[in-house]
């Protein structure tokens, strides 16, 4: 197979996963076991008693979030086990509307007194938000409608990863290791695994009452080797995509079995040839394409960022809403915003809106289409509901408007990675996420990555080192001209940790898409060349 090096799978790594179903996927039978051994459902009532304080104080509205946040991590490096953390907390958020403003106070206490305190704070800091957007000249915030929900949702899971011991971590890790270095191929290696379970019960003055728990997983594996007389060393990541996912998602994974292939990767890219730069086509595969998809379309179509009201962590936008906005892709580039997609970081039934998870298009043919709105910022462009995109990180996070899971759809001809290969003449394929830059308003960018080959005439000649790419967006989504299919289609990518706001506060998206080709400018990134 052309799609091979070596016997070697080039796809290797990514999440399998069809493009997102119109709901999300259903919990399974023990949710419901999962749900009444949790500790937030007592607090209900406080939940219910914030919101009354708040509404007896003159809010318009009001919601209270109660969260129960853990995250725990586990590394081991070269045999030895550098850390094993865990924390966690607890508390109660409450986000109110008075005066036309929003306010918003947080306590580590749920209890009645602190809940009610803390509404009473958040609807004193509404007036004066009211009071400051009336003297700007801003319309009051307004809420778009949304049908009142009730009910739950867990991550749908078999093993619960805060119930395997850490013992069993560190000696899975161990083992991977192991695997590892005593291949002479390679001199280190380091091996983690980040583990996160967010429960939440939500109750607004609406009278919506949900409560979600979701499970993420985080592996990942690095290892490097040395070229003694060559005075050269390289690093290689595993692809391993994190997963709203049980601990079953980590076994399935059978991380120790990709040893071999690792080290064989290792010493291509130890003993390959530095890349030529200059502008040519490069291919992409999911592991690698997730983050220009998160960079240059994930944040360009926040509402907030392209309106100019929010810039931190990540710019702003050079499209906008009010103006004209050009052409962004090839007519074969349609873009999917969701948060159904299983096994998607963002994936949840409900927002902290409270609004229904759904999909919606962002790019279609090319052409900006949609936006990623919630329920004060639907109003702002004409809409009449919101797209679901709140969220606050933890009981202490004001919820605001943050990424949903954004892939790029597959095209209809049904191509393979060998199609894409044997169309192209001279190109580079890239797989696996590397160092990355873009400008404030997303315009400019250069990605790197872990493991590229050149192709030549239809055929994969050979691996490449020191490779970087460099395009503007429009230019580069306007050369897209090649999509794997369905069956090409993964979950390439994603981040726990996705920046935005001001206190930084931190969401979780997957990014999916299929291999797909482009031309950008191939930069040499070799020391002192």
């Amino acid at each position: 197979m052309k799609g091979t090096l070596g016997g070697v799978d080039l796809l290797v790594g990514g999440a399998s996963a069809a493009p997102a179903p119109p709901q999300p996927p259903a919990t399974t039978g023990r949710s419901a076991a999962v749900i009444a051994a949790s500790p937030v459902g007592v607090g209900e009532a406080v939940a219910w008693q914030a919101v009354d304080a708040a509404v007896g104080d003159g809010a318009t509205y009001a919601d209270a979030r109660i969260v129960r946040y853990r995250q725990q991590s586990v590394m081991v490096r070269d045999g030895d086990v550098q850390a094993v953390t865990e924390t966690e907390e607890y508390g109660i958020g409450v986000r109110v509307i008075a005066n036309g403003g929003w306010g918003f106070t947080a306590s580590p206490r749920v209890t009645a007194d602190s809940a009610c305190r803390a509404a009473r704070a958040a609807v004193q800091g509404a007036r004066i938000n009211g009071h400051l957007l009336s003297s700007l000249g801003r319309s009051p915030v307004e809420l778009a409608p949304a049908p009142t929900a009730r009910g739950a949702w867990v991550t749908p899971h078999c093993v619960d990863p805060f119930e395997v011991p850490i013992a069993d971590k560190v000696a899975l890790l161990v083992e991977v290791e192991r695997r590892l270095v005593e291949d002479q191929r390679i001199d280190h290696a380091i091996a983690s695994v980040v583990v996160t379970c967010e429960d939440q019960l939500f109750a607004s003055s609406e009278g919506a009452l949900l409560h979600q728990i979701a499970i993420r997983v985080s592996p990942s594996i690095t290892a490097a080797a040395m070229d003694r007389r060559g005075g050269r060393s390289v690093s290689l990541d595993f692809d391993i995509v994190p997963m709203q996912a049980g601990w079953e998602y980590i076994t399935a994974l059978d991380l120790a079995a990709h040893a071999e292939v690792t080290a064989v990767d290792l010493q291509r890219k130890l003993r390959a040839p530095s890349v030529e730069p200059g502008v040519r086509t490069v291919i992409l595969t999911p592991t690698n394409l997730w983050l220009p998809i998160h960079e240059s379309i994930g944040h360009l179509t926040e509402l907030d960022r392209a309106m100019g009201l929010e810039a931190n962590y990540a710019g702003t936008s050079f499209i906008a809403p009010d103006r004209a906005i050009p052409r962004l892709g090839s007519p074969r580039v349609d873009i999917v915003a969701d948060r159904t997609q299983p096994g998607g970081l963002a994936t949840v039934a409900w927002d902290d809106d409270g609004v229904a998870a759904g999909r919606w298009d962002l790019v279609r043919n090319g052409t900006v289409v949609g936006w990623q709105t919630t329920r004060d910022q639907a109003r702002w462009i004409g809409g009449t509901s919101s797209h679901g995109c709140s969220y606050g990180q933890g009981y202490g996070g004001v919820a605001f408007q943050r990424m949903p899971n954004v892939s790029l759809q597959p095209g209809p001809e049904d191509y393979s990675l060998d199609d894409l290969i044997t169309a192209t003449d001279d190109g580079v394929l890239i797989r696996g996420g590397g160092s990355w830059s873009i400008d404030q308003q997303r315009s400019n960018f250069q990605f790197s990555g872990q493991m590229f080959y050149e192709i030549k005439r239809g055929r994969i000649v050979g691996p490449l080192r020191d490779v970087a790419y460099q395009a503007d967006t429009v230019a580069f989504w306007r050369s897209c001209d090649m999509l794997g299919g369905l069956d090409t289609y993964q979950i390439g990518g994603g981040t726990l940790r996705d920046g935005k706001g001001e206190p930084r506060q931190a969401s979780p998206c997957s990014h999916g898409c299929p291999p797909a080709r482009f031309t950008a400018t191939i930069l040499n990134t070799e020391v002192d060349r």
